[in-house]
């Protein structure tokens, strides 16, 4: 028998008086059917400023800054108690206090990079080039990367991917798109690349800086779109070591593969087929010169917060405040735990739920995924347009999912990682290449599918179809999302919500092409295929409709699979709620019935406020809509929702029953 969360309020008290739901946002003036972001958190809108150091403020950047300050309170610790030279705890401490010293790092000036830059400075043909490339620990990441990763067709096994790279903005449509934004921001990116290229004493930068984003132009020209991209059927060609040279011979294949340390390497997917093949070509067509003013640039812009102020500045100027509207630069400490996980993720994780995360919480979210893996079930067991042998695979897939929740079973040896005190480059460096190196010693081995993709600190949460798996990592598994001590609807509209959501991923409209092994196959037939497609096509033209900045819309097919993910997660966890119930009603509170708690509990996990460049950087290249249409977006095609809040004809967000979309 499944455990339920219980009727009554528990004993304790709720982060959030009185039973976890913040009534004070509310706007009651609006009606919810006109806009349900507002009427849910517009007084908390309105009376909360973004912060200068960051782009957007909700609930989501809100725990990741809580999560900030929990990690730098255990760095604090460790760092306050001698600690054994070699132990964890002297690599989180070292690695943490070499990035804050920004007085050595500015004493230092460009001695720590000198020799690296010398090594771009030497290129002199192509494979040489290739070879600075497939140094991973460079990180001038060039037109083509390849990364470890599972075979999608068969999940057991490694294979290297390889995919179109080489992009310093966000996206191909930045290099390419006519209007007015784009034009200006081209130009200043173009102003950012001479500028940091003068400063690190590169000779003509600005004719240096001209040929880099010329290149990187020509780059974008050949990458697929988002879309395309996003269509797992177009992006699988496996290849041997023979046919990936054969597919694209201008490319120095033998020169990048020895580098990476992988030379007998005979299993490749190529993802991006055209484009790998037309990147290896204007590899070959770009002139050295331009190669090497190229990396110069991308290794300094993506080290510049470990190098003299001058560059640390500079290139947040461009990427931070002219790209993405950031004010203010985030205090050094808040990056220094950005840098400490990146590099010791799960070293610090592990101290993390040890302070964080309980048994009793790791209990009762296992107890909420299975009532919504068995809500999901009896929406796929009342699915009006599925034929019985297709459902008999899609529940075969619910069945198989993995869950995990909090934190890995083991954690990650970081034993043979080299750190040094005082040396924030080469802690980067080292951890970079310790990586790869971790990854590529496993091809050749079974998928390691305990393995986690996020490390328990991090606010988040994920789907990974290849594995057929859901995680959940512990700082996203608290208030507003999840409290113990909250009613049972706010829990089901928090993190009941952001299970569905990753539950349903399985079944978007990329997730639906894997079977119940991770398998990238089709087991559906013609007919049910048919009509899940169209469901999803009447999904993405709702969404192509919003207009969230003058001119950019949300592109209603890249955000499909997350579209897909939030419609079918508010319907399961409404569902689940229905089923903690044990058949009785719900109770009252502060006049508010449990389904409208369930609704309103989701729209204000997703409340923010987001300045315009952010916006605008999300629209061109995040697969998920802007948040108020992860509200707006999705209440509006359940019925229940409209039954909830007395929505009719009329209202803003009404529409008629025949238009609204009902997927999973």
């Amino acid at each position: 028998m499944l455990a339920l969360i219980a009727l009554s309020l528990p004993a304790a008290s709720p982060a959030v008086a009185p039973w976890g739901f913040d009534l004070a946002g509310m706007d009651p003036t609006v009606e919810p059917g006109d806009d349900f972001v507002a009427y849910s958190g517009g007084a908390w809108m309105r009376a909360t400023p973004i912060p200068p150091d960051r782009t957007a403020w909700g609930p989501f950047a809100m725990l990741r800054a809580k999560a900030e300050g929990d990690v730098k309170a255990i760095v604090d610790d460790v760092a306050g108690r001698p600690q054994r030279a070699g132990s964890i705890e002297r690599k989180i401490a070292d690695t943490y206090n070499a990035y804050l010293d920004t007085k050595a790092i500015e004493a230092a000036g460009l001695s720590p990079v000198a020799a690296d830059l010398a090594l771009f400075a030497a290129a002199r043909s192509h494979e040489d080039v290739a070879r600075m490339l497939g140094r991973r620990e460079l990180g001038a990441w060039g037109p083509i990367s390849m990364t470890v990763w599972p075979d999608a067709a068969n999940p057991d096994r490694y294979g290297i991917n390889i995919v179109q790279s080489g992009l310093s903005l966000p996206d191909r449509d930045y290099y390419l798109k006519d209007d007015g934004r784009s034009k200006e921001l081209r130009e200043k990116f173009l102003t950012y690349v001479a500028a940091m290229l003068a400063l690190a004493g590169t000779p003509a930068p600005e004719a240096a800086a001209g040929a880099i984003v010329a290149l990187e132009t020509n780059i974008a020209q050949a990458h697929w779109t988002r879309a395309r991209r996003a269509e797992r059927d177009l992006t699988y060609h496996p290849k041997t070591r023979a046919e990936l040279m054969a597919f694209a011979p201008d490319y120095p294949w033998e020169q990048v593969l020895a580098q990476l340390g992988i030379p007998a390497q005979d299993f490749f997917v190529v993802k991006e087929d055209e484009a790998v093949r037309d990147l290896a070509r204007l590899f070959r067509e770009t002139p050295v010169a331009t190669w090497r003013a190229y990396m110069t640039f991308r290794y300094l812009n993506a080290n510049a917060d470990v190098l003299p102020a001058a560059f640390d500045e500079l290139a947040f100027d461009f990427n931070g405040r002219t790209l993405a509207g950031q004010p203010q630069q985030r205090e050094r400490w808040k990056r220094a735990t950005v840098a400490l996980n990146a590099a010791l993720g799960e070293a610090v994780g592990q101290l993390y739920v040890q302070r964080h995360f309980s048994p009793a919480d790791k209990a009762q979210i296992t107890a909420i995924v299975e009532n919504l893996r068995a809500a999901f079930r009896g929406r796929i067991e009342r699915l009006d347009w599925m034929s019985p042998e297709t459902r008999t695979a899609a529940l075969a897939k619910l069945a198989a999912m993995r869950v995990k929740v909090g934190y890995p079973d083991r954690f990650r040896d970081y034993t043979t990682l080299e750190v040094r005190a005082g040396d924030p480059l080469g802690n980067r460096q080292r951890a970079l290449l310790w990586e790869w190196q971790r990854q590529t010693a496993r091809l050749g081995q079974p998928t390691d599918r305990d393995e986690w993709g996020m490390t328990p600190q991090n606010v988040n949460a994920y789907s990974n179809s290849f594995f057929n798996e859901i995680v959940f990592p512990a700082a996203i598994l608290q208030p507003p999302y999840f409290d113990a001590a909250a009613d049972a609807a706010v829990n089901y509209g928090g993190v009941g919500g952001v299970i569905g959501h990753e539950m349903s991923h399985a079944f978007d409209d990329q997730g639906a092409k894997t079977d119940a092994r991770g398998a990238q196959r089709d087991w559906w037939s013609a007919a049910d295929l048919g009509a899940f497609k169209a469901r999803g096509a009447r999904l993405a033209a709702q969404y192509s409709r919003f207009e969230p900045l003058p001119g950019q819309h949300v592109n209603g097919q890249t955000t499909l699979s997350e579209n897909i993910g939030d419609l079918g997660g508010l319907s399961i966890a409404l569902e689940a709620y229905h089923r903690s119930l044990g058949g009785q009603p719900g109770p009252v509170l502060d006049g508010m019935t449990g389904d409208q708690r369930v609704f309103l509990s989701w729209a204000q996990t997703y409340r923010e406020n987001i300045r315009d460049e952010a916006l605008s950087v999300k629209l061109t290249s995040d697969p998920h809509s802007p948040s108020a249409y992860r509200v707006n977006g999705v209440v509006r095609n359940l019925d229940a929702w409209y039954r909830a809040f007395d929505v009719k004809p009329g209202h803003l967000l009404y529409l008629d029953p025949a238009d609204r979309v009902r997927i999973w």
